[in-house]
């Protein structure tokens, strides 16, 4: 297999500070890749790159060999993006709110319906699929917001922060459905904050701090190489700051 993800060289200004500055980086295809960061990294502004929605300044980026800027259209046919800020109508239900992006991406009505009942049903949504989304919790948006990126089965998926405001139990619901569209041979490319999620979930991560990738690998390796116990014992040597401190 070849490589989902290439980004050669991107720097993204604004102004004369670099929230990208340099960064290379490859995704293959079928991993689930973690892209980890404090805030204010650069891990949004990547992954926004990535979805065509922000212009680099310099250096170039290939999703499935299609290079943004060039090929944006085919581009946004191959991906679903679930975006740090939840992205969802709160007057529609969560079932209306799903209907409208698959109907959206042209999707059979038979087939969209089939699905969103599926993911209702594995999310725990189902119950509450009729319920205007504006009286959801913030967990249970965030759930709905993944199945819209999701719905209409693109080859890659960008998840930036999927599980944040969720419990315990809602987060390993979606661990497991995150599990399932790597099974499903999806590149699945994650923002956490959550080490231990990193961990239990990643093929691959990348560290980034000042918009330059400062280490990749396999979380063991990584774990092996900087002779640490755990993940965040290697972001907090790497970066010398806990993850959710900011930038």
């Amino acid at each position: 297999m070849g490589d989902a993800i290439v980004i050669e060289n991107v720097t993204k200004c604004y102004g004369d500070v670099k929230a990208l500055d340099g960064l290379n980086l490859r995704v293959p295809e079928g991993e689930l890749f973690g892209l980890l960061g404090p805030n204010g990294s650069g891990k949004t502004t990547a992954i926004n790159v990535l979805c065509g929605l922000l212009k680099p300044t310099s250096g170039r980026a290939f999703v499935e060999g299609y290079e943004l800027g060039r090929s944006d259209g085919k581009v946004k046919e191959l991906i679903g993006v679930c975006p740090q800020e939840t992205a969802v109508y709160p007057t529609l239900s969560g079932m209306e709110n799903i209907e409208l992006f698959g109907e959206l991406h042209s999707m059979p009505k038979d087939e969209l319906r089939r699905k969103a009942d599926v993911y209702l049903r594995k999310l725990g949504l189902e119950s509450d699929a009729r319920r205007k989304v504006g009286k959801y919790s913030g967990g249970m948006q965030r759930r709905v917001s993944m199945i819209m990126a999701i719905i209409h089965d693109p080859s890659i998926a960008f998840l930036d922060e999927p599980t944040a405001a969720m419990d315990p139990q809602s987060r390993h619901v979606v661990w497991d459905f995150i599990r399932e569209l790597k099974a499903r041979g999806r590149t699945v490319v994650l923002t956490t904050h959550y080490m231990e999620e990193a961990e239990e979930l990643c093929d691959g991560v990348g560290i980034i701090d000042h918009g330059r990738l400062i280490a990749e690998g396999a979380p063991r390796e990584l774990r092996e190489r900087f002779h640490e116990d755990d993940l965040e014992g290697v972001f907090i040597r790497l970066t010398g700051r806990r993850i959710r401190e900011g930038a």
